[in-house]
């Protein structure tokens, strides 16, 4: 599952790429744009501004968590949610390193917008390791209710 996010995260790219240029925008509904921006940074562009460092960093960091991921993936196989959650984390993890090594930042392409407030532009990728994140939330959540 996780080859199928990465997959997908990079067929949206590659389609994004072909269409836009860097800093284009295009309407889809009141509330959503698609657009083309390049991250350097993480999330909310975070160290966006460094010198160039965090491309290896965020590299480094994202390939290191997801060799933890799949240590943790094959001591809790049998656990369906948090193995949905760890895996939906990997894809998007790994399908932004990918585009830290191709293009030295994240390819963010979905930006939503309401009453003249924009929110970051984000990818498929980024909303796989959010999901997986409240996933992961939610599995610990529900593990302490039980005990």
């Amino acid at each position: 599952m996780a080859g199928t996010i990465v997959l997908l995260d990079q067929l949206g790219k590659w389609i994004i790429l072909g269409a836009l240029r860097p800093g284009d925008s295009r309407y889809v509904t009141p509330f959503w744009n698609w657009v083309l921006v390049f991250n350097p940074g993480a999330a909310f562009s975070f160290l966006s501004d460094a010198d160039g460092w965090q491309r290896w960093f965020f590299t480094v960091l994202s390939l290191l968590i997801s060799a933890w991921i799949v240590v943790l993936l094959r001591q809790h196989s049998g656990q369906f949610r948090l193995s949905l959650a760890l895996t939906l984390v990997l894809g998007g993890a790994l399908g932004n390193v990918i585009d830290r090594l191709r293009f030295g930042g994240v390819v963010d392409f979905i930006q939503w917008h309401a009453a003249g407030y924009y929110w970051p532009a984000f990818n498929l990728a980024d909303s796989s390791i959010t999901l997986g994140a409240v996933l992961l939330v939610w599995d610990q959540l529900s593990g302490l209710r039980r005990r």
